[in-house]
């Protein structure tokens, strides 16, 4: 498998097809939210109705209706505002999910090249960072709606009751709105200087606890305390900055809303002797401005605008943690054979250590394996068998010589095609969580059922198949299943993949000579290139040539001739004869 790169995502990329795929829900919110904004809206009307039509006009009991109508629309809100928690349960827990998914996939692709850090002090951060992103996003989405349809309603209340403090309150709202744009982009700068330090906090602090001991052994005690001491100082410097432009905030309610309050107390008198409004309208509007437009706003302000700052830095650092590895650098010339490339497999002069001053494991070693052969390769433990076969595959680099395929030496060849052509089956078989079909098709997403139960049926996996309930059946453990079915089910999933050769690392161990035989035998009537570490004698017997490694020299033919020609061939015969059945050589 070949772990790509993506493109670094944007904050707001990370939550955009969470939220598309719940349009639904926001329609769904959206409509509650319009309803529980109707009290707002009827506020100030029934108020100036209940003043000018009821106790001015002396009908206390018209005044008292029209005070009882606003009191039920305000039960009618808070039955909407009950009712909206149920989509927007709906929308966060779909963000979350989308946000947990990118996190853990990212972790796990820097984890498989090796890319990033994956120590318990990043886990842990993320999984914390991604919580506060599901609690202010769900705080942002009951803010919001709040804030849009309370806003809208009582500028809307305003313009029809008093239109003269219509005007003077948008202009209002508009510097208000410039004020808190400045704020927030300071804001931003300090809250994300805040997010920094405390991970640098939680890095240092992790590392020094983790190491403790060494710490102590070493009598770096005061060392350690003085560079988390730092890191605790930077954090609350940072931490105290951002909160001191929060409190700025104040200024956007004052301009907002206490500015347009003072201009229509100030103007009341003057519009009441020239008779353009009534007392009941003044009063209406005060309501609208009192009762609507000022929580809405200082909302917006003091939660609003540091909840939607702090969740757009949080996006964006999850963002630096949910992109990809980086692409590993291309190699120079690298090149895809065509899919007509007949891929043979040759080693020359491979000579292989596992360090610089190393006795090598494989030396000056040749062979040729033609397309479509059927190879065993046999020698006493830890002669190099499992190494010869990563340096066939491309795992491991030899320090001289080249192995190529098709002509093309390893190295040369793109690295995706290599590894699609190329499959090592190990002796340790990955089985992961998830259904049956899934583990089946991990290297080839497209197969069909039917080419699965073909494939399951030759390779002996039919009756686990059966056994588990079909390929749909899931795998929650994989201790589940027996070390033998796990074998089967990787054996099956090379079998499927699009390999050309495909190279058996002890991956029968587990199964019964009969089952190994059936699965061998499989790989060997399927078109391409079949290499076989095997482990009993009947492996190697089945094979077309046989690849015996002593460490000394090499040397390659059939079962009877190497009995003749190969002392240590034929003592490993014999010993695997004498083995009991199913013991390992």
């Amino acid at each position: 498998m070949t772990v790509t790169a993506n493109a670094k995502p944007g904050g707001r990329t990370l939550l955009r097809p969470a939220l598309a795929a719940q349009r639904r829900s926001l329609l769904v919110l959206a409509a509650w939210s319009l309803l529980e904004a109707a009290p707002v809206l009827l506020s100030g009307q029934l108020v100036a109705a209940a003043l000018d039509r009821g106790f001015l006009a002396g009908e206390l009991a018209a005044g008292l209706a029209f005070l009882m109508l606003y009191g039920t629309s305000m039960v009618l809100g808070a039955w909407a505002a009950r009712h909206a928690v149920t989509p927007l349960a709906a929308i966060v827990e779909a963000a979350r999910d989308a946000l947990v998914r990118a996190v853990v996939q990212a972790r796990l692709a820097h984890a498989v090249q090796g890319s990033g850090p994956t120590d318990a002090s990043t886990v842990a951060r993320l999984t914390r960072q991604t919580e506060a992103v599901r609690q202010i996003l769900a705080t942002l989405l009951m803010m919001v709606r709040t804030v849009v349809f309370s806003l809208g309603a009582a500028l809307a209340g305003l313009a029809t009751l008093l239109p003269e403090m219509a005007g003077v309150t948008l202009g209002c709202l508009a510097a208000a709105g410039a004020l808190l744009a400045l704020l927030s982009v300071l804001f931003r700068r300090r809250y994300r200087e805040a997010l920094v330090a405390e991970e640098r906090l939680a890095g240092s602090a992790g590392h020094a606890v983790s190491g403790l001991r060494d710490v102590l052994a070493c009598g770096g005690a005061g060392t350690a305390t003085r560079r988390v001491g730092q890191d605790v100082d930077a954090n609350a410097a940072a931490s105290i900055a951002a909160a001191r432009i929060g409190s700025c905030r104040i200024g956007v309610v004052v301009i907002g809303a206490r500015i347009p309050l003072v201009a229509t107390l100030a103007m009341a008198p003057w519009l009441l002797r020239s008779g353009a409004v009534t007392p009941g309208q003044v009063l209406g509007a005060v309501t609208y401005l009192v009762s609507g437009l000022e929580p809405a706003l200082r909302l917006f302000a003091q939660s609003l605008g540091n909840m939607g700052v702090q969740l757009q830095v949080l996006l964006r650092r999850l963002a630096d943690h949910t992109a990809g590895p980086p692409e590993p650098p291309a190699r120079p010339g690298a090149v895809s054979p065509g899919p007509g490339h007949i891929p043979s497999l040759s080693l020359r002069g491979v000579t292989f250590a596992y360090g610089p001053h190393s006795a090598p494991i494989v030396d000056d070693l040749d062979l040729d394996v033609p397309y479509g052969d059927h190879l065993a390769i046999v020698g006493p433990s830890g002669i190099g068998k499992s190494t010869v076969a990563n340096l066939m595959a491309g795992l491991e680099s030899c320090r001289r010589g080249e192995v190529a395929l098709g002509g093309t030496p390893l190295a040369g060849l793109a690295e995706p095609w290599l590894r699609e052509a190329v499959a090592l089956v190990p002796q340790e078989s990955y089985v992961f969580a998830g259904t049956l079909r899934e583990n089946l098709a991990y290297l080839s997403p497209e197969v069909s059922d039917d080419e699965l139960a073909r494939a399951a049926d030759a390779v002996g996996l039919a009756p686990v198949v059966k056994r588990l309930g079909g390929f749909d059946a899931a795998i929650e453990q994989a201790a589940a299943l027996s070390e033998g079915e796990r074998q089967l089910i990787t054996l099956v999933r090379a079998y499927v993949s699009p390999a050309r050769l495909v190279i058996l690392d002890e991956a029968t161990c587990h199964l019964d000579p009969a089952a190994e035989r059936r699965a061998e035998e499989a790989f060997a009537a399927r078109t391409g290139t079949l290499i076989i570490i095997a482990h009993r004698i009947s492996s190697a017997m089945r094979a077309r040539r046989i690849l015996v490694l002593d460490g000394q020299s090499v040397r390659v033919g059939d079962h009877h001739a190497l009995l003749r020609d190969s002392p240590l061939y034929a003592d490993l015969a014999n010993t695997w004869a004498a083995a009991p059945a199913g013991t390992r050589a």
